[in-house]
């Protein structure tokens, strides 16, 4: 289950097209249905829009980037917990720059993370979407079109497509695949493979290729996709709002 580092160590997340107050924010500890105990971040909207968001962070887990991306969609009006994946392995508390991720990458698998996100998905309120980020991105995708999980839909960016299994029964939960046309972990190739089980398995997916945009463009960083970044972020509101369904 490898796949390669998303954002850069100081990379941080573009703002939300709808900006509010945050409430309150916090590190705290989830647990798993099969005892896992694990790190996660959850932040509160002041004005909550009545919508739920488990973020999936890239190989590095809970990195700062993910703690700040929180924060955006609390801004934006959504009840929110962004996971770290290596309780198991890792144990829980903060740990410095030169955490050695991909050892523990290496020791991940489905069932586990799919555990992880249904903790988080029932310490939120109804009705939830996962939004995930390379590794995280394909994972996302996977908790919507397995079904069963509980939540309302998929979103991942930039998913790295050898990280799941496609879908093989369904339907399940919509799917929304935001890609960078540049991008090279997952080929066009993989995504046709992809969307092809998804429409046997009649799972709803959108997509949208943003031209040009490399792997990880959803930075502020990157100026010259500011317009790309803005335009997924209303592609978001715009799919949790017409998939809020509760479970």
């Amino acid at each position: 289950m490898l796949a390669d580092m998303c954002h850069s160590t100081d990379s941080r997340p573009p703002a939300p097209p709808v900006q509010g107050e945050v409430a309150s924010h916090e590190q705290f500890e989830l647990t798993a249905a099969d005892g896992n105990r694990f790190m996660a971040f959850r932040a509160e909207p002041a004005e909550p829009n009545g919508r739920s968001v488990v973020i999936m962070p890239d190989v590095r887990g809970l990195h700062p980037f993910y703690r700040d991306l929180a924060l955006r969609f609390a801004e934006a009006g959504f009840r929110t917990i962004a996971i770290d994946y290596f309780g198991r392995t890792a144990g829980i508390g903060d740990r410095g720059a030169d955490f050695d991720f991909m050892t523990h990458v290496k020791q991940l698998n489905a069932d586990g993370i799919r555990a992880d996100v249904r903790a988080a998905t029932d310490a939120l309120p109804d009705p939830v979407f996962t939004v995930g980020f390379c590794m995280g991105g394909a994972h996302s995708w996977r908790q919507a079109h397995e079904g069963g999980n509980g939540i309302a839909g998929g979103i991942g960016f930039y998913g790295a497509l050898r990280a799941i299994q496609a879908p093989e029964t369904g339907p399940g939960a919509p799917v929304l695949l935001l890609r960078g046309g540049a991008d090279t972990v997952s080929t066009p190739e993989q995504f046709a493979a992809y969307e092809a089980a998804l429409e046997r398995a009649g799972t709803p997916y959108e997509e949208h290729v943003y031209d040009g945009a490399p792997h990880s463009f959803f930075d502020r960083s990157y100026k010259e996709w500011e317009s790309a970044c803005q335009d997924a972020w209303r592609r978001i509101l715009s799919f949790t709002e017409r998939h809020a369904q509760p479970r």
